[in-house]
């Protein structure tokens, strides 16, 4: 849910739809809620700017008048004190590109680089600057208690610079007693310098191209792209690689050669998700660009994966018995990775070594993580009560799998669980025989 274009009423109005089709179809459907942050824009225009290389274009803050012939307002004050002489200020998703000339008490003067007509409201980037926006505004969180009302299972955190921001929503979150996890939306430098900051402090991360597009140079974006993914595999935190994946099937009903690839890229350096945005929302084709994406996201997962996965960091003795299991899998055919999970963490340990064929089957009996899983790489979440007797719960699951075709006779159940020993309980990996 786009909280830059949604309202309170239309998200209202669709997550409930969401969590009853789902329940129907008896799939794990994560809700996440993407908040606007704190975006830069200029003001509403009377008629649009036609802009010429070398033309002037002031920008003003605080109603300031401006002496020149094009000039317009820009919504947030401390741009004045956060920009230098010869800083580079992108408009319109960096269609008009201008440079800073000099400032004026509460004016900017700009020479106009790159060609273009300036519209009302355009998003401003400011390339390498660091800008002094609080992290949520008031709409942030207006927008985040209707989302903690709702239950919706992801907040994003949208131009994210450092890992305070994150500890500032979720205190927020605290506040207000909901478990949803966090989500960083990678989408400028600073961000980009401080990844590793932003892995510790986030549950999720999200390469978010649109705006990291432009705030980088372009040639260096599947760079730090993969550089990401490669970080987030090893330190186990799941990653979504996000916008213009499919951004030519806006109007298209089929997509470009160059975009399948990119898809595939991301399938291949087994990202975690891959997400729509545009295209499934003002689109022309939202079925078709979602059924392409699973088309190319199938096919490529059955060629294998990058391997990054071989470089995760086993902190903890549980994680280590989690990686016995997952090379248990690798070295039988058919096999199938069964976890039982009541907080997510031994799924979330399964997915991150990225088992090479075999499926991870999460049971937990807790909707909130149900939920939540479905983010991560390879799991697929299914709820059932969980019983005192360890076994009893083991062999209620393996009915599960059987009743609903995911498991076949003679197919190897690689099961992670705990057993009790006295008034002990230990973490186990067990191989059976589907019946």
């Amino acid at each position: 849910m786009n909280m830059s274009h949604a309202d309170h009423g239309s998200v209202r109005e669709i997550v409930p739809r969401i969590r009853a089709l789902a329940e129907e179809e008896g799939r794990s459907i994560g809700i996440l809620l993407d908040t606007q942050g704190p975006a830069i824009r200029t003001g509403d225009l009377e008629t649009d700017l036609h802009l010429k290389q070398d033309d002037i274009l002031e920008l003003t803050v605080a109603g300031a008048k401006s002496e020149e012939p094009y000039s317009v307002d820009v919504n947030y004050e401390g741009l004045i004190d956060d920009v230098s002489v010869g800083d580079t200020i992108l408009v319109d998703s960096g269609m008009i590109r201008l440079v800073v000339l000099e400032k004026r008490g509460k004016r900017i003067r700009c020479k106009v680089m790159t060609p273009g007509t300036l519209g009302s409201r355009r998003h401003i980037n400011l390339p390498g600057v660091h800008v002094n926006l609080p992290p949520l505004t008031k709409k942030d969180l207006a927008d985040i208690s209707v989302g903690v009302e709702l239950g919706v299972d992801f907040f994003a955190l949208s131009f994210v610079r450092q890992k305070s921001d994150l500890e500032q929503l979720r205190s927020v979150l605290t506040e207000k007693e909901s478990k949803a996890l966090v989500i960083a939306k990678i989408e400028d430098q600073l961000a980009v310098r401080a990844i590793n900051d932003m892995i510790e402090g986030a549950d999720v991360i999200m390469i978010a191209r649109g705006d990291l597009g432009i705030e980088c140079p372009m040639e260096e974006l599947p760079i730090i792209q993969r550089r990401i993914v490669k970080s987030c595999l090893r330190l186990g935190k799941p990653v979504i690689v996000a916008t213009q994946m499919l951004e030519s099937m806006i109007t298209n009903p089929v997509p470009t050669r160059a975009e399948i690839t990119d898809v595939a890229n991301a399938v291949f350096e087994q990202a975690d998700a891959i997400m729509l945005s545009g295209e499934t929302s003002l689109g022309r084709y939202p079925v078709e660009c979602v059924r392409v994406l699973n088309r190319v996201a199938l096919r490529i997962e059955r060629s294998g994966g990058a391997g990054y996965a071989e470089s995760a960091i086993l902190g903890d003795k549980r994680q280590k018995t989690v990686a016995a299991a997952v090379l248990l899998a690798n070295s039988l055919p058919n096999s199938k990775i069964i976890v039982f999970t009541r907080h997510g963490a031994m799924a979330r340990n399964v997915s991150k070594l990225r088992p090479e064929n075999s499926p991870i089957f999460a049971f937990t009996s807790s909707e909130e993580v149900y939920r939540q899983l479905s983010i991560y790489w390879g799991v697929y979440p299914l709820k059932i009560d969980f019983i005192d007797d360890p076994n009893a719960t083991i062999e209620a699951a393996e009915m599960f799998l059987r009743r609903t075709k995911l498991a076949a006779p003679g197919d190897q159940l690689v099961i992670i669980s705990d057993l009790r020993a006295g008034e002990e309980r230990i973490d186990s990996v067990q191989l059976r025989t589907a019946k």
